[in-house]
């Protein structure tokens, strides 16, 4: 079952890669883009059958090692 793990940084907690991505496309005369939030996402592709199951495993993967949980939040989804 695949599983998808999205990564993101608190709200709050400067992301300066998101604010280079968005001084970048206003240099590539990308106008209105406002805030940029730079982030990561990965997938497992995991041998469990059931989705709650491969949630909950995802969920410990993500909180033990995927993600800072002092400064990043994450969201799992079966995918």
């Amino acid at each position: 079952m695949k599983v998808r793990v999205d990564v993101m940084l608190k709200n709050g907690v400067l992301d300066p890669q998101g604010k280079a991505i968005g001084h970048a496309l206003g240099n590539l005369g990308f106008a209105g883009v406002g805030e940029v939030r730079q982030g990561k996402v990965i997938e497992l592709d995991l041998a469990e059958t059931d989705a709650a199951k491969a949630t909950k495993s995802a969920r410990k993967m993500a909180e033990k090692l995927l993600a800072n949980l002092v400064i990043e939040d994450f969201k799992v989804s079966v995918i």
